[in-house]
């Protein structure tokens, strides 16, 4: 059997809605304003949509207004950080370091009074949430 990280094209497709295997796996983007997690507002983890590793605890989500689920931290060694030079620009994605899945992309300095000045932009169909007990 395939570990969680080293699945194919198609072992993913088995797993994944098409709207998550095109975010998680070929880097998408879900439109603003439209994810399940956007607004979301309780007390539990954000977990990968590919593999169900942890990556974000409710405590560290805020209303950015971006129209995306935004975080100012994610759980320690859960992200992996890389430079992405698509669209033109330069910005640092985010990825669960656990399968590789996208997530989204960080942005730092915006002013944002948080703990790290950073707003982790977050695709909703990248994750899961899982409420406290």
């Amino acid at each position: 059997m395939s570990s969680k990280a080293q699945r194919s094209d198609a072992e993913w497709r088995a797993v994944l809605s098409p709207e998550q295997f095109r975010v998680l796996r070929e880097k998408g983007t879900e439109a603003p304003g439209t994810g399940e997690y956007n607004k979301h507002k309780a007390d539990g983890v954000y977990n990968c949509a590919g593999c169900g590793a942890a990556l974000y605890k409710s405590t560290t989500k805020f209303d950015s207004g971006c129209g995306w689920p935004a975080f100012f931290d994610a759980i320690p060694g859960a992200v992996v950080r890389h430079t992405d030079e698509s669209f033109g620009m330069e910005r640092i994605e985010i990825c669960c370091s656990a399968c590789g899945g996208h997530l989204g992309h960080v942005f730092k300095g915006e002013g944002f009074r948080t703990p790290t000045d950073e707003r982790h932009c977050v695709n909703s169909v990248s994750m899961t949430f899982s409420a406290e007990k």
